[in-house]
């Protein structure tokens, strides 16, 4: 039997590296936030800084890494779990007490985000969350026919919606279930009040 090129072995450890610097950077963002450093990520991963930098060469890098992945993983679940096993009306409720709940147990990581972008003007942005923009646009969609959301409720309400639930776990200023049980009674749909009679 032939032995693999040594070119396949190299990037299968690349990527086992690249793995192992992203879920130690994940684990110590959700301790520390923002204050985490490079060397510190390199050291806890057993890695060389000098692959780190390789993967990442900066930390907003590693923080928009972290961020992706995080979209990927809402994503998985808004698709598997909000569309194919919630019944219609109750998605994008459901949607919303996930994103709660994945923000509450991992504040650092939304710190380091927010951190990443005041300093660099920009928000994380790649192909997950472009594909979780999707996801929710359907979500949106089934609800809207199920008739539990209003007509001209778009995705960009529910980003900003996400956003005050974001700032609120983050800051610890109120209860965000609160919020999105709030959120939600004004995203229903609204019947026109019964015109009085006249009177005869």
């Amino acid at each position: 039997m032939s032995t693999p090129p040594a070119p396949r072995k190299a990037r299968a450890d690349a990527a086992r590296n690249r793995e192992r610097i992203l879920e130690t950077a994940r684990m110590l963002f959700a301790e520390r936030g923002s204050q985490v450093q490079l060397p510190e990520v390199a050291r806890a991963a057993g890695v060389g800084i000098g692959t780190v930098y390789r993967h990442f060469p900066t930390l907003p890098d590693l923080i928009e890494a972290a961020a992706e992945q995080r979209f990927h993983e809402i994503e998985t679940f808004a698709r598997t779990e909000c569309l194919e096993h919630t019944e219609p009306g109750q998605a994008l409720v459901r949607y919303l007490h996930h994103v709660g709940e994945v923000l509450a147990t991992d504040r650092g990581l939304s710190a380091a985000i927010e951190f990443t972008r005041r300093s660099t003007g920009s928000e994380p942005r790649g192909t997950a969350r472009d594909r979780l923009e999707s996801v929710i646009g359907e979500i949106i969609a089934v609800d809207r026919a199920a008739g539990t959301l209003r007509e001209d409720c778009r995705t960009a309400d529910i980003y900003l919606l996400v956003g005050a639930i974001s700032a609120t776990i983050r800051t610890r200023s109120g209860d965000w279930r609160r919020l999105v049980a709030l959120a939600l009674d004004g995203l229903r749909p609204r019947t026109a009040p019964k015109q009085d009679r006249p009177k005869i």
